[in-house]
């Protein structure tokens, strides 16, 4: 027996995932979460967290983005101030709000929103923006590689390749979306 194994109540197997959408009834097991490790994200990375943050909040209160934004500007939960480039992706994100969800629903491939994990949803909204929508200097390959990175730090295991290759898919169609 290992040190930090209890004799009383064996250890159940770890979920190998989220259950398929299509599965009827199947139900969706909760990971205890976990701080991430902010030192294996620059400072851009942190900045989309923030903005993450404010995605994250609104999709849980079910309001409007800008909304929180605005709440957010005015008291913040963290220790520092919103970062500019966190409140310009936000207000990158706002105007194409509806027509990112429905992108991300034609191209998730049997994974309608309301059953991605909220964190995924937010990661999926803010680099859909960012890549369909963002004028950045960043290639768009470097956008999609942190948003897999956040994903990867933020999520489950099964998490940063979903949101690569959703990413990736956008932006193969750019063209036609934006």
């Amino acid at each position: 027996m290992s040190a930090g194994s209890s004799p009383e109540e064996p250890r159940a197997p770890r979920a190998t995932g989220l259950p398929h959408p299509t599965r009827e009834g199947a139900e969706v097991t909760l990971e205890r979460t976990v701080p991430a490790r902010a030192d294996r994200l620059h400072g851009r990375s942190r900045d989309r967290i923030r903005a993450l943050d404010v995605l994250f909040e609104a999709d849980a209160k079910q309001v409007d983005v800008l909304d929180v934004l605005a709440e957010r500007l005015r008291v913040t939960a963290a220790q520092t101030p919103l970062p500019q480039l966190a409140r310009e992706l936000v207000e990158l994100y706002a105007p194409y709000a509806l027509d990112i969800d429905e992108d991300l629903e034609t191209h998730s491939r049997d994974w309608p929103l309301h059953r991605m994990p909220a964190v995924d949803r937010a990661i999926l909204r803010l680099g859909s923006a960012e890549v369909l929508y963002g004028e950045s200097d960043t290639s768009r390959g470097a956008v999609i590689g942190e948003y897999t990175k956040i994903a990867e730090v933020l999520s489950t295991d099964d998490s940063p390749r979903f949101v690569n290759g959703l990413l990736q898919r956008l932006a193969e169609v750019r063209g036609l979306l934006s």
